[in-house]
């Protein structure tokens, strides 16, 4: 199982229908914080943590792909 975490912050950049999809998938747990302290990373586009690695994708359509590939 992979643990992926979202900041609430991040939406901005979609990350919430990311969220959103990988929650109906299996193999997933998948969690939302106000803030998870990568405001670098949050500010310049989509981006989770995947146990407890950053990862990051100019669109969020990208960054489910990168995720669900891991």
């Amino acid at each position: 199982m992979k643990e992926v975490k979202f900041c609430e912050n991040n939406y901005q950049f979609g990350t919430d229908k990311v969220k959103e999809k990988l929650e109906d998938l299996e193999g997933f747990i998948v969690e939302e914080e106000g803030c998870c302290g990568y405001c670098g990373e949050c500010s310049e586009g989509a981006y989770a943590l995947v146990d407890e690695e950053v990862v990051t994708a100019e669109k969020a359509e990208e960054l489910l792909e990168k995720i669900k590939e891991m």
